[in-house]
């Protein structure tokens, strides 16, 4: 049973959820959310019992020390709520864990129970695949969502996708046979360099949802890191000659794809949304500067370097697009610009979630 006594009524409340794993490519899906809830104070209300979904096998729990006590931390999906002040106050509540090694139906289900309890409007998931997009270009984001209404309204792609999937793309089914909303946004991780943290895949991912629910999201250090991490990339590659002809290869076949995008209309949509960004002024707790999809990091994580053509990594997980396509997520492989990233194995977690 779902009791939610401390928790007082919500504004306008959106759901967004992320889930480390197979869905989480970089890490950067997860960090997204991690950094709503810490630029805006989240208050954790519910944690569903780690009995239940994981297998602590796979996902081990952790012993630490508080003030000589030894205490054990469960891995599990924690729920928070954060309040975005300004004109027009609106409530986030936050969705952050791992996905589940079990019941998925029934881990859903209890999502959807807190989203019901709520008064969620809209429920969005975020994840990251791997694919063959070059890191020293705006990272892509698709959005996708099971709902043809919704595709329409919020110029979303409507996924067709079939195959396996994972808990980004059942979750969002679940919301959709449940008659709730739901979008999920598709961070695409290039495969040469797929080691966390990618602070430029979280950067793209924040913005995108920035632009989809109408608020300033605080961007703290995200842009210098993201810039940071486009040099270190930038500089690693420089020093294998493979590297940086596989690099420029790919820059050139996406370079190639996008070029009827640049349209009047595609550059008018670019500046619009650049000036609802600057008009709406820093948002709380975010000093000035712009949200862009702009690189960095100083958390590089050194890739192989030497390899001739990083390989594509044989782990669970979403496999690149074709050379000089933009990845996304399966469930938008009919979309005409880009193909479908191969899906992992069921459950693994999936669909790419991309769902």
């Amino acid at each position: 049973m779902i009791e939610l006594e401390g928790v007082p009524e919500l504004i306008d409340p959106v759901m967004v959820a992320a889930f480390e794993g197979w869905n989480d490519a970089g890490d950067a899906a997860s960090t997204a959310v991690a950094h709503l809830d810490r630029e805006w104070k989240g208050e954790v209300f519910a944690a569903l019992d780690a009995e239940d979904y994981y297998d602590f096998q796979v996902n081990r729990p952790t012993v630490w020390l508080d003030n000589g006590v030894r205490k054990i931390t469960w891995p599990t999906t924690r729920l928070s709520v954060v309040r975005v002040g300004g004109d027009k106050p609106r409530d986030l509540v936050l969705v952050r864990g791992i996905e589940p090694s079990m019941r998925w139906r029934s881990f859903c289900n209890e999502i959807l129970g807190f989203a019901h309890e709520l008064g969620v409007e809209m429920v969005v998931i975020l994840g990251a695949l791997l694919g063959d997009t070059p890191h020293t270009r705006p990272v892509p984001v698709s959005g996708v969502t099971s709902d043809p209404d919704l595709a329409r309204t919020m110029d979303l792609e409507e996924t067709r996708y079939e195959g396996p999937t994972g808990i980004v793309g059942i979750l969002q089914e679940a919301c959709t046979h449940a008659g709730v909303p739901a979008v999920s946004l598709w961070a695409a991780v290039p495969h040469y360099v797929s080691q966390p943290p990618n602070p430029k895949a979280t950067l793209a991912l924040l913005n995108r949802l920035e632009d989809l629910i109408g608020l300033r999201i605080p961007l703290g250090e995200l842009p210098e890191d993201a810039r940071a991490w486009q040099l270190g990339v930038d500089q690693l590659a420089s020093e294998d000659s493979e590297v940086a002809e596989y690099v420029q290869t790919l820059e050139e076949a996406r370079d190639t794809a996008e070029l009827p995008e640049a349209s009047g209309e595609a550059i008018a949509r670019e500046f619009e949304r650049y000036l609802r960004r600057r008009d709406g002024g820093p948002g709380p707790g975010q000093g000035p500067g712009l949200a862009t999809d702009g690189g960095d990091a100083s958390y590089l994580r050194e890739t192989g370097s030497g390899r001739t053509r990083p390989p594509k990594p044989d782990q669970p997980g979403p496999e690149a697009a074709p050379e000089g396509s933009q990845p996304v997520p399966p469930d938008a492989a009919d979309t005409p610009e880009t193909d479908a990233p191969d899906a992992p194995e069921e459950g693994d977690a999936g669909e790419g979630d991309r769902e």
